[in-house]
């Protein structure tokens, strides 16, 4: 009985393996999206030719992210700085949004990230939202998008 069980775990073991890399190849890692830069005002977003090939005509999910920037609310040697948000909803449906985003240096290394929510935001509607970081300093900060999804609100 005991080869059985072996052979068995074996089994399972290598169904597990299997379904972890189909997952993994299914999903991809992520290393090909890239990150793509906050937009620094109201009316500017960049875009990669890839994403503008792939846009319906009227713009992209992505574009109802119309802010996304960081506002320093250092005071006397205190350490304050926050990332603020505004969405305006150009779809025809109440929708959730989601984007994951990196703050980096001129060097290039993160030295923070997170992910922000935004849910039932009617259609037109626009909302405006704020979190905390640990950053010390926005000299030389770039904020980058590194993902953005927006689903429909039930």
């Amino acid at each position: 009985m005991g080869k059985h069980r072996r052979r068995s775990s074996s089994a399972l073991v290598a169904t597990v393996a299997v379904a972890a890399l189909s997952l993994g190849t299914a999903c991809g890692s992520g290393e090909d999206e890239g990150s793509t830069p906050a937009p620094q005002d109201e009316t500017t977003t960049e875009k990669t030719q890839q994403e503008e090939k792939q846009e319906p005509q009227g713009g992209s999910e992505r574009d109802d992210l119309v802010n996304f920037q960081l506002d320093d609310r250092s005071q006397a040697g205190v350490h304050n700085i926050w990332v603020v948000w505004t969405i305006k909803n150009n779809s025809s449906e109440k929708s959730n949004y989601s984007w994951d985003w990196e703050a980096v240096n001129a060097s290039g290394t993160r030295l923070t990230n997170g992910t922000q929510l935004e849910s039932d935001v009617q259609p037109g509607q626009t909302t405006k939202g704020e979190y905390p970081t640990t950053l010390k300093s926005t000299e030389g900060i770039k904020l980058n998008i590194t993902s953005f999804n927006r689903t429909a609100g039930y």
